[in-house]
């Protein structure tokens, strides 16, 4: 007699195949009604969609909320999700579109200023962003190199900062930093390159940067 399948054994196969599958091929199982895909997307990109929020509005708290009704976006329009996009573009245009909407009840609410206004206001200091991934050590020349970079971040316009995060830290594509921030692809560029080299003479003094 065969022995009977458990159905814990069934859920960790579930789990292997959705391992081998595309974040599009996962969200649209999801689509379909799967929460066992449902929560392999949220094992991907909690801590992705946590770190970037974290980085604009500089409160864990209310990024992690915010990070939870990203999330609870993605379930509820499943539906609508096209898998002829990419699903991170998706998602990361969801938690974007989320944050900057904190940023302007803040302001409407709380008598707070923008961004910009505010690095203009403060003489440049800015926000702290909180680089919540962990350092793979202790090493204290890799922890002053990360805060140094943090504070070169915090010091460059909003709308260089969102597209150098969005590109060279998240890791998207020039293509998918378009998307998500709605600006052509000659802007983003741009706008990248500029904030490469502002950061470069920022930091040039703290990491020895060569002027090539």
């Amino acid at each position: 007699m065969p022995r009977r399948v458990m159905p814990s054994e069934l859920r960790l196969v579930k789990k292997l195949e959705l391992a081998e599958l595309t974040d599009e091929d996962v969200m649209e199982r999801c689509a379909l009604g799967s929460e066992t895909a449902f929560r392999a997307l949220v094992q991907r990109y909690r801590s992705r969609i946590m770190n970037l929020v974290c980085r604009f509005i500089n409160d864990r708290d209310r990024a992690e909320e915010i990070s939870q009704e990203v999330f609870l976006r993605v379930y509820r329009n499943r539906e609508r999700y096209r898998k002829s996009g990419k699903f991170s573009t998706w998602i990361f245009t969801i938690a974007v579109n989320l944050t900057k909407n904190e940023i302007r009840s803040r302001v409407r609410h709380k008598g707070t200023f923008s961004l910009d206004a505010m690095e203009e206001d403060s003489g440049g200091q800015g926000l702290a962003f909180p680089d919540m991934k962990p350092l793979p050590d202790e090493d204290l020349n890799a922890s002053e190199i990360r805060r140094r970079v943090a504070e070169a971040l915090d010091k460059i316009p909003a709308r260089y900062r969102e597209a150098v995060v969005l590109r060279d830290i998240e890791g998207l594509s020039y293509e998918e930093v378009g998307e998500i921030l709605r600006i052509p692809g000659g802007t983003v560029r741009s706008r990248i390159n500029r904030a490469r080299l502002m950061l470069k003479e920022r930091l040039k003094p703290h990491l020895n940067l060569e002027d090539a």
